[in-house]
This record gives structure tokens, sequence and C-alpha cells, in this order.
């Protein structure tokens, strides 16, 4: 007998769950939510999963109530007998705390990952993972997709003559080569030191920008405070426009009001996160189809490998 496969959101990813769940070709699964006055909550699923492979989407940036929404589901499911439980997280939380980069501090990370595993999931589906070797903190198979599949089209599609690709910092080089060689662009990296988190002390530019149309490319944007004063910087070395691609679009603080002002003359991203507000600025790509796609080949037992363009 075939297993059924059921979908599941979190709250905070409803309308992504949903366009998900319209290409993969089933209907959203009935979950209910009971809350208390004090802000603790229970999810229960309002329909039989017994036997079924269950997904369960959900976002776990913070604030960590998306992440104890993700882990109570998965507790459930796995406690209402769902043959397979997979987590879809379009956006893997706390993924920058992926090493000790100082004394007596928490690799998040990894303690994410055992909680996922611990409460029930038996396999993860996330995409542009802030660093790679984040797999390697699960015992459970992981499909780590790459967003490239949706904005490279774009790019390509805007047409943009003398293309140069850059990375915001060292560590984003990686990224920004893969870009680079597929769209046969020369690459250029910011260089970057940091006073303390998300505030800059100083930012050098590696490579040549003068008359170029560069495209940043990042994982993510917080407060938009390395995007905007890299693409100022870039104007100021004659560069004739920066757009900035990034898989996630946190945007706290002050950055909507940091990005209007800034040189960008756009900002890519996913909805792997869902807006805060809108902005002249700011275009967003779905990824619900990239996700539905590999979810059924996930259900289906076939190969994801056709869903990359460049990893």
């Amino acid at each position: 007998m075939d297993t059924v496969a059921k979908i599941f959101t979190c709250t905070q990813t409803q309308t992504l769950s949903k366009e998900i769940a319209d290409a993969f070709g089933v209907s959203m699964g009935n979950v209910l939510f009971q809350r208390y006055s004090d802000g603790e909550f229970q999810p229960s699923f309002e329909e039989s999963v017994r036997g079924t492979r269950v997904f369960i989407i959900g976002s776990t940036h913070p604030s960590s109530d998306n992440l104890m929404e993700m882990l109570l589901m998965l507790d459930a499911a796995k406690r209402a007998s769902a043959r397979h439980i997979t987590a879809v997280l379009p956006y893997f939380g706390w993924a920058r705390q992926d090493r000790k980069d100082k004394p007596r501090v928490p690799i998040g990370a990894k303690l994410i990952a055992k909680l996922l595993e611990a409460a029930g999931a038996t396999r993860i589906i996330t995409m542009d993972l802030h660093a790679d070797q984040i797999q390697g903190f699960f015992e459970k198979p992981v499909d780590h997709l790459f967003a490239s599949s949706i904005f490279l089209p774009y790019i390509q599609s805007l047409g943009l003559d003398n293309l140069t690709v850059a990375s915001p910092d060292m560590g984003g080089s990686k990224r920004a080569y893969a870009y680079s060689k597929y769209l046969e662009s020369d690459v250029v990296i910011c260089y970057k030191q940091r006073a303390k988190a998300n505030v800059i002390s100083h930012m050098e530019l590696i490579g040549e920008v003068k008359g170029r149309n560069v495209i940043l490319v990042d994982d993510m944007v917080d407060t938009a405070g390395t995007l905007t004063k890299a693409a100022d910087l870039m104007i100021e070395r004659g560069a004739l426009s920066v757009r900035a691609v990034c898989t996630h679009a946190l945007l706290s603080g002050d950055a909507y009001e940091r990005i209007e002002k800034s040189q960008l003359k756009e900002l890519i991203v996913t909805d792997s996160i869902p807006p805060r507000k809108s902005s002249d600025k700011v275009r967003v790509l779905s990824c619900a189809k990239l996700f539905a796609a590999v979810m059924q080949n996930v259900h289906n037992n076939k190969s994801i490998g056709s869903n990359f363009i460049i990893q």
C-alpha cells in the first residue's frame, strides 16, 4: 500500500505552505493551535496521520516560538504514529551559531539539530544554510536546497552587461564564485571588520567594479548594514548599479529604512521568511515550487538532483 503524503504548517509560514501544498497537489492538513493566556500553546492534528508521510513546514527564525511550534508539531506527529516525518525548514534559524568563535559560548545550530531529531524528525529539507557543515550536525538525512535555481533565471532576465558578482564578506566567497562561474562574470570580495555583532567598523573592496553592474550575493540579510555599506562603497568606486540577492530576508530593526536610503537598486529575496513590510526596492521571489518539487521527489523516492542549478 502506497504511503499517503500530508502537509501541515506552523503558523508563521501559512502563506508559503499553502503555495507549496497547491504546487504539490494536496490540500493543507488541518491543525489546530490551542493558546493559553500565559503564552503557552499546543498544536493538535485534527485528522489521522497514522502510517502517512507527514511534511511539517515552518521557518525557525526568532522569536523562539517559531522553533517551539515546529518541535511540538514533530512530537505530535511522532506520537500519532506517522510513518515518515519530514521537517521542512525554508529558513534554518540559529544557524549563525555553527561553531565556538570564542570561549564559553554554545554551538546553537548543533543544539537545534538535536532538538529536531529528538522531537521526531526523520528527514530535514532546508534551503541555503548559513554554513554547509551544519548538515553534519544531523544524524538523519538532510536535503540542502539552493536558491540559485530561483535567483539565476531572474538575474539573467535582467539582461545586464558588464556583470560582476560580489560577496559582501570573505565567508561568502564560495557562493559568489559559484554564481560567477554560471554567469561567466568577474568576482569581487568585500573585506569587513566588525566592532560587534551587526556593527561594521571598516570595509574594503578587493577587486574592480568601475563601469560594472554588480550583483551582491549572500545567504541572509538581517539589519542590511553590510549590504548597504557595500553598495554605497561600490557606487563610490564607479559601479554602474548594485543589486543584492539574499535568500533569507530577516530584515530586522531599521533594515528597510537603510535599504531605502542606500545606493542599492534592488534587493531580491525569497519568501522563506514572511516579509514584515513591503518596499519598492525589495523584490520577493517564491520558493514554493522548488520545495514542492523536492517534496514530491522525496515522497516518490526519486532523485532531487535535477532541482539544482549550482551548488
